[in-house]
């Protein structure tokens, strides 16, 4: 490319709106943890239905759990679509997506010959840990708790002062036990 081409600012903005919405969309949600998920799936499910062919040699990879492998892939590629369009799921994705990679070690080929197994773990595990932005002009939340001395939190105000006693009214049901 010629760096001193002219540059019309109509043929570079459509790929830089592109840019930005995608960023902006796969910046709200666990994006990459739906990719590593749906990455993992793909492995899983098309190993024990392949065929590998060397000259006039078929080797066939097809186990007997052959279904198996094919939901347990399916259900991987539905996990990582959902963690794209579904945010609040990604507890129960996260724990699937672990759950589903270990059951694939035995069940298909080695867990994709741990392609697959590998891709899915990491997908739950940032699954798991992925939690949603706060946004940058929020007001901070006001503190349940008084500061009291070096930061340790202090009473609530809600307390009254029979709230330490042993009895088992005290304080809508609390009460301590020593």
């Amino acid at each position: 490319m010629n760096p001193q081409a002219p540059v019309r600012a109509a043929d570079d903005a459509w790929l830089t709106a592109v840019y930005h919405r995608f960023h902006a969309w796969s910046g709200g949600r666990p994006f990459w943890a739906g990719l590593f998920t749906l990455i993992g799936g793909v492995p899983i499910a098309y190993f024990p239905y392949a065929d590998l062919r060397l000259g006039n040699v078929t080797i066939a990879m097809a186990t007997t759990a052959g279904a198996g492998s094919l939901i347990i892939g399916i259900l991987l590629i539905t996990l990582g679509l959902a963690l794209w369009f579904q945010q609040g799921i990604r507890v129960f994705a996260g724990v699937a997506s672990i759950l589903l990679a270990l059951v694939s070690l035995p069940v298909s080929n080695l867990g994709g010959f741990f392609l697959g197994f590998l891709f899915a773990l990491v997908g739950g595990a940032l699954a798991l840990s992925w939690a949603p932005g706060k946004p940058e002009g929020a007001a901070q939340a006001k503190a349940e708790f008084v500061d009291g001395p070096l930061g340790v939190p202090g009473p609530r105000d809600t307390e009254t002062a029979y709230a330490t006693e042993t009895t088992a009214h005290a304080d809508g049901g609390r009460n301590s036990a020593g």
